[in-house]
């Protein structure tokens, strides 16, 4: 649990500024590396993403590697911060429209990673990263956050129904409207 004093909003902000930061830095550290959706991968996401989102989405499988854990992430704990989300235990990363996979790239990773990109087309970088810092610092579980929740709904969804195709852009939308997020 996070200590009994709750974080200061210029801490908050703060925080929300370290996250930015660091998602726009992995992006442009791995960007290089990265390379675009296979057709194949296209051809199985596509019911579900636009084709521009599809051309526009990098992908890289580490090997031998993993993300690191955000360099911030002991000062965080120094100050009571716990259950962080453990980076290098995840099976993909999403900085903006680059989707990092620490294991071997499946669809229902891929799907994941990409419901991601569109949360951040949708919110931009600054408010998706103020909504889950906030909504982490409330739940204080990385999977309650709602933009996590719903791409692992969303995610179930595509794993458990392929014949139910739906636009995972809209679905987005609706819930940035109706303040779910």
């Amino acid at each position: 649990p996070l200590s009994s004093t709750p974080l200061s909003e210029t801490r908050i902000a703060e925080a929300i500024t370290l996250v930015s930061n660091y998602l726009r830095e992995r992006h442009d550290h791995y960007f290089p590396s990265a390379i675009p959706l296979a057709n194949r991968q296209k051809a199985v996401m596509w019911p579900y993403f636009s084709a521009a989102l599809l051309d526009r989405v990098r992908i890289l499988e580490l090997d031998g590697e993993r993300v690191p854990n955000p360099p911030f992430y002991e000062q965080a704990r120094t100050m009571g911060l716990v259950n962080l989300p453990e980076w290098t235990h995840m099976r993909s990363l999403t900085f903006l429209d680059l989707v990092v996979f620490n294991e071997k790239l499946t669809e229902r990773s891929l799907f994941h990673g990409l419901v991601h990109v569109v949360q951040f087309d949708v919110l931009g970088l600054e408010r998706y990263t103020e909504l889950f810092v906030r909504s982490f610092l409330d739940t204080k579980l990385h999977i309650s956050v709602p933009l996590e929740a719903h791409t692992f709904s969303l995610e179930s969804k595509f794993a458990e129904h392929p014949a139910d195709r739906f636009s995972v852009e809209e679905r987005v939308r609706l819930w940035a409207r109706q303040g779910r997020y």
